[in-house]
């Protein structure tokens, strides 16, 4: 496994913004996250993963790159970032930042370039189309934040193609000098030292070269899981704006580049109509990404048949690829506070969505303060500065809520994220600064001290790292499923709701409970009782 080492790792997601503020502006900086690198290390994770630090209008918050190979100030510099790398690297870390090649900032000077006119010398760098007859968008595409996905330039007299924000306009990649421009983006970073890259939404790269409309969604199909129910753009079936064929293609064409340093690994963000074959697509063959991950479990309250369904279908799917489960991120609200929002015991609660996560077959990302059993944070609307949330208020309030800063110490000034007199960039919620990490580092039956005790025994058992997955029959609520990897063979139960469910493990071996790791259980013989949320793993 010398050369797959992201193969059943576990990585950590920074959001830079949020995570340690070292200059006080009330904004989190490359220098904060140098200060907090011990405190990854000491969780056990294998990786982190630092969302985008680039130069950026912050329209966005950062996924609007206007220059892909500068540090934007607000962060710090160039040399931050390669102390970073280097203090990471030295503590074991391995290092992904996050590369938005989707799209730009409508001011980065490919754009401003594009959009001077028809002739111009990038004209064809982005998705530029004439309008229909009656003036209207070339075809019905949604953006992801309501609204056409189209926005009309009067300098060219044409509309460009945005599946975000109108000031992130999509790269045009059929064209062959885009292509070489992004492989030299990664050259780079690459040639810096960095392992490898996550890719934001990965599945929009390329749309349909004729830009056909989108067919719309029968009432009887299933709703798209990176789509809100109170979002228009899942009244369609996305198969000419996302997704497309060309795609492959193009990733294979990253994946050979980034060959071309020894030991790397590209993590994709896949999203569309139907996330978990896509992402699955995308990692099959060892010429496409090495994992990814989708929003089957993110975008989900966690139900039981949510995470069967989920799990079994990857399952079906992925045959020689690999997935990296995850269960939040910065884009959706936090899981504590989706998983039966009115269950009391939270803490119970965070070590069953740990231990959950951290089994599956696949390597596993935790978001920042997910350690912590962190909730979303209920912010009010004059709090939000994310425009997803805002043109969705109130039916989505949860990117804001979720990006709210760590708290590191109870009693120090902005729970020790800051030391600004003003206000942080989003507020830190009261609820928060009782799960500083000062308080839970010495409390030995605290949140993060059962994340450090987990991801330390997980690494002792080649069948939950590496082994095969295979479910069991259950009833109720209980999942039961078998890790296995040689002779090592690892039965791991778990009750997913807030009432106590019993199951019988009707194998014909002996078990023994790994006792440590084992929460809210009581065993005789092979019966097994769960108390909400509990959970077992066995040696069988």
């Amino acid at each position: 496994m010398s050369n797959e080492w992201w193969r059943g790792c576990v990585v950590y997601q920074v959001y830079i913004r949020s995570y340690c503020d070292a200059n006080g502006d009330g904004v989190g900086d490359l220098r904060g996250v140098i200060s907090k690198l011990d405190y990854i290390a000491s969780l056990g994770v294998e990786v982190i993963w630092i969302t985008p630090f680039f130069k950026s209008p912050m329209k966005d918050f950062g996924y609007d790159v206007s220059d892909y190979r500068a540090v934007d100030p607000l962060f710090g510099g160039t040399q931050d970032f390669k102390d970073l790398l280097d203090r990471a690297h030295a503590l074991g870390l391995k290092v992904l930042i996050d590369q938005v090649w989707a799209h730009t900032s409508d001011q980065h000077r490919w754009f401003r370039n594009s959009r001077q006119s028809r002739d111009s010398h990038m004209a064809d760098w982005y998705v530029w189309a004439d309008p229909r007859e009656d003036g209207t968008p070339p075809n019905n595409w949604i953006g992801q934040f309501g609204g056409p996905a189209w926005t009309w330039d009067a300098r060219r007299e044409q509309y460009y193609l945005h599946h975000f924000l109108p000031s992130q306009p999509n790269l045009n990649y059929h064209n062959p000098d885009v292509r070489q421009e992004i492989k030299n983006t990664a050259s780079y970073w690459l040639d810096m030292g960095v392992d490898g890259f996550r890719l934001d939404v990965a599945h929009t790269y390329m749309c349909d070269k004729e830009l056909r409309s989108n067919p719309q969604r029968n009432a009887d199909e299933p709703w798209p899981s990176d789509i809100p129910h109170s979002h228009p753009l899942g009244h369609q079936k996305r198969i000419y704006s996302v997704d497309t064929e060309a795609n492959i293609s193009l990733i294979e064409e990253i994946r050979a580049h980034v060959n071309q340093w020894e030991d790397r690994c590209l993590l994709a963000e896949v999203g569309g109509d139907d996330p978990e074959k896509e992402a699955t697509t995308y990692v099959k063959t060892d010429k496409r990404f090495n994992m990814a991950y989708c929003f089957g479990l993110i975008g989900s309250s966690m139900a039981r048949d949510d995470i069967v369904n989920t799990v079994e279908k990857v399952e079906n799917l992925v045959e020689d690829g690999w997935m990296c489960w995850s269960i939040g991120n910065h884009d959706i609200k936090r899981v504590i506070s989706r998983v039966s929002p009115h269950y009391r015991d939270k803490k119970g609660l965070a070590r069953y969505l740990m231990a959950l996560g951290l089994s599956l077959r696949g390597s596993f990302c935790i978001y920042q303060g997910e350690e912590l059993g962190l909730p979303q944070a209920e912010l009010g609307f004059e709090d939000l500065v994310d425009p997803y949330d805002i043109a969705l208020y109130p039916e989505h309030v949860g990117r804001d809520g979720c990006r709210t800063p760590i708290p590191w110490m109870k009693t120090a000034p902005n729970a020790g994220f800051s030391n600004t007199t003003d206000k942080t960039w989003l507020p830190i919620p009261t609820e928060h600064v009782g799960l500083a990490v000062d308080r839970q580092e010495k409390d030995k039956a605290s949140t993060l001290n059962a994340y450090r005790q987990f991801i330390a025994w997980r690494k002792t058992s080649p069948a939950m790292r590496y082994g095969d997955f295979r479910f069991l029959d259950s009833e109720g609520d209980v999942i039961a499923f078998l890790r296995e990897q040689g002779d090592e063979k690892i039965l791991c139960v778990f009750n997913t709701s807030d009432k106590e469910e019993r199951w019988a493990y009707e194998g014909e071996t002996s078990f023994d409970a790994f006792k440590e790791i084992n929460h809210n259980i009581d065993v005789q013989g092979h019966n097994i009782s769960l108390k909400p949320y509990g959970y077992g793993f066995f040696r069988v």
